[in-house]
């Protein structure tokens, strides 16, 4: 596969993944849309739909728009080495360009918002309660089970394959993304608090890049003991 085609399919797939998944929270959080206040699983399913999109777009690089899942699959054997960068550059560069694209879309909403200070949430996962340790805990966890899946998995139908990864991110956010928001995924977070930070969205508040460390060193912490546990189980 060429550096070409792996970095093109990543930064769409990521893009669609990012666009979906902050649309949806977009959706609930912000006045006069047609979501507004649909709740946790109401973003919960959206995200895990927006997954299985972004994969199924994705499909000719492996669809893994997430670096955490390139660096699992570097260590379990599957992934070259040398690709790891291109695979990272491909999935924030989506990330980043996603965002945008969400807030392309509500754009009205974002200018008619009464608590445009409180958006970052739309982008960037925010934790309810902030603890440096646990909260590195949590993203850790929820990685670990998301690589862990896809790890012990052979591939085998892609579609069937998106499927079952769309549904295990649903089951996380549903039972291990109260505390965090479960970001386990660098580029879904990192890129769209890049894009917060720079977008003119009316009385925006922080990006709050104190914590943003947490959800990229978090998942790529879960997603390599993911990996390990697999070389010494199998």
């Amino acid at each position: 596969m060429s550096a070409g085609t792996i970095f093109f399919w990543e930064t769409f797939g990521t893009a669609i993944l990012i666009l979906l998944g902050t649309g949806v929270v977009a959706n609930h959080v912000l006045q006069r849309t047609n979501g507004n206040g649909g709740g946790p699983l109401f973003i919960n399913i959206g995200w895990g739909f927006a997954v299985f999109t972004g994969a199924s777009i994705a499909n000719p690089s492996g669809a893994h728009l997430n670096p955490a899942v390139t660096l699992g699959l570097a260590i379990k054997g599957s992934t070259k080495w040398a690709d790891v960068p291109i695979y990272f550059a491909g999935q924030m560069l989506g990330g980043f360009i996603g965002a945008v694209l969400c807030w392309l879309t509500y754009k009205l909403q974002f200018d008619k918002h009464d608590n445009p200070s409180g958006t970052l949430g739309i982008f960037s996962t925010i934790p309810q309660i902030r603890n440096t340790v646990w909260n590195l805990v949590t993203e850790i966890i929820g990685t670990f089970v998301l690589v862990g899946w896809i790890v012990f998995n052979p591939p085998g139908n892609a579609a069937l394959s998106y499927a079952g990864v769309a549904f295990v991110v649903l089951v996380i956010g549903t039972s291990l993304g109260g505390p965090t928001g479960y970001a386990i995924n660098p580029a879904r977070d990192l890129g769209p608090r890049i894009a917060y930070a720079l977008l003119p969205i009316r009385g925006k508040g922080s990006p709050q890049w104190g914590y943003s460390w947490i959800p990229v060193v978090g998942p790529l912490v879960g997603g390599t003991l993911a990996a390990l546990l697999y070389k010494v189980a199998v």
